[in-house]
């Protein structure tokens, strides 16, 4: 895995929106945008995996601040998907921040993707909290985040 520059925000936004498009049935519009990815670069980094020819797979953004971590926006592409590449994604995460000295790494799930909570808990991680939707008014119903923690000490 490779930390993404500024060049990488164009591919990396259609990379997230493509593999988003499942959010489509309660969030209007796209995922992210360029600008967003430049924005997000400025307080943490993306990690990509690459394929062969150079081109994005797989990417995650990544932050922390003392010894929390957070990751967020998974995003693997949609041909590749179901191949275990996200696990490869997160565990390449987790070991990064047990490396930054975090002792916990969050993430953010909206209540809408039933699915992904036991994905997230067979990994590891337990709900910790929820808080509000960050844009309300992108959302075709109502829905709040789950946040999932897990414990990097162990």
């Amino acid at each position: 895995m490779r930390v993404a520059t500024a060049d990488d925000a164009d591919a990396l936004a259609r990379l997230i929106n493509d593999a988003f498009v499942v959010e489509r049935f309660f969030k209007r519009g796209d995922r992210t945008s360029p600008d967003d990815v430049r924005s997000l670069m400025r307080e943490g980094e993306f990690l990509v995996h690459d394929r062969p020819d150079g081109t994005p797979a797989a990417c995650v953004f990544v932050k922390h601040k003392e010894r929390r971590g957070y990751f967020g926006m998974l995003s693997v592409a949609p041909d590749l998907q179901g191949r275990g590449l996200a696990r490869q994604v997160i565990a390449a995460v987790e070991s990064r921040l047990r490396g930054a000295g975090c002792d916990a790494l969050d993430i953010y799930v909206v209540d809408l993707r039933t699915e992904l909570p036991p994905l997230y808990r067979k990994l590891g991680y337990v709900e910790s909290g929820t808080t509000a939707f960050p844009h309300p008014a992108e959302a075709t119903q109502p829905c709040h985040i789950v946040v999932m923690t897990k414990d990097l000490r162990g």
